[in-house]
């Protein structure tokens, strides 16, 4: 079938969105994304967010896949639904060619779920700068922008939170001072954000706080603070960590037990296996995972768990 006539079938809502179908949108060359930039506004909204959902999809079962020319065009989508969809389409790409569109989307979409999506999707230049492999001057730009929202006392909650995250990984000093602030806000989604860039910011310093608020009245926070002492990976944080295997809280109780296993060493695993009779399912395959991850990082060559 000609390209151009699949994408009419691709404008059919009638028409079953095919796996057969939908890989024509592989690897397109610069005739075919012309040509789909064309005919992609004529095609119902809904409709595009299916497609774009499930190109998502197909890329993550099948690494050959590549829809990348397809998510670029959607990023400039009228409708707020696509172009986030295709914002997570990125998930794995790592060139500075999205550099600059996901800035623009950060600084000027008018839909703050977009906002915040873009915010989230430049952590990966954050963290490919800290590896080395991005350089100085994409950095900077990436920097400022979030920077800039982080700032922007006007912007929403979310968005902030998410640029807040993304940043963390970084090691200026003036971002450390930001997630100070984040703390001491008295913003509650913007504490939590606070609370998850400690972690991501691989800093001890944060430590006393994250123990400390292992104890909050809020299971969000004791929460979020359990998984950030499992990104820290001290193992001063075991002790600590213990009271929550008996959170009534699930989910608490969970990153818990997920944060032990990044943790790893004698005495998380020692707690790991005191959880993994659990009388809860969801907590016994927590523990499981958990206790292997922290084998793994033991023997990265074992290829046997102890469960």
């Amino acid at each position: 079938m000609e390209f151009s006539d699949y994408l009419r079938d691709l404008a059919d809502p009638a028409t079953h969105l095919s796996v057969a179908g939908l890989q024509q949108l592989h690897d397109l060359n610069r005739e075919q994304v012309e040509t789909f930039r064309s005919a992609w506004p004529q095609i119902p909204a809904e409709r595009r967010r299916q497609v774009v959902r499930r190109l998502i999809e197909l890329a993550e079962d099948s690494v050959d896949l590549n829809f990348d020319a397809v998510f670029f065009v959607a990023l400039g989508d009228e409708d707020a639904a696509v172009r986030c969809d295709a914002v997570r389409g990125f998930w794995e790409y790592e060139r500075q060619d999205l550099i600059g569109p996901l800035l623009r989307l950060l600084e000027t979409d008018e839909e703050p779920e977009v906002r915040a999506e873009a915010a989230l999707s430049l952590g990966r230049f954050v963290l490919l700068r800290e590896f080395g492999s991005l350089r100085e001057q994409h950095f900077q730009q990436v920097e400022l922008g979030l920077r800039r929202t982080i700032e922007d006392d006007l912007e929403e909650d979310e968005v902030r939170a998410r640029a807040l995250e993304s940043i963390a990984a970084s090691g200026r000093p003036w971002v450390q001072e930001a997630i100070l602030a984040a703390y001491q806000s008295e913003a509650p989604r913007v504490v939590v954000s606070a609370l998850h860039a400690m972690g991501r910011s691989c800093q001890p310093r944060w430590l006393p706080v994250l123990t400390q608020e292992l104890t909050n009245d809020d299971p969000e926070i004791r929460y979020e603070a359990a998984l950030a002492l499992g990104s820290l990976a001290d193992r001063t944080a075991v002790s600590h960590l213990a009271a929550l295997l008996d959170d009534p809280d699930l989910e608490v109780k969970q990153a818990a037990i997920a944060a032990l296993g990044q943790i790893g060493g004698g005495e998380a695993k020692s707690m790991l296996r005191s959880v993994i009779k659990d009388s809860s399912t969801s907590v016994r395959e927590a523990a499981s995972a958990a206790l292997a991850e922290a084998d793994f990082a033991e023997d990265p060559l074992s290829v046997e768990y102890r469960v």
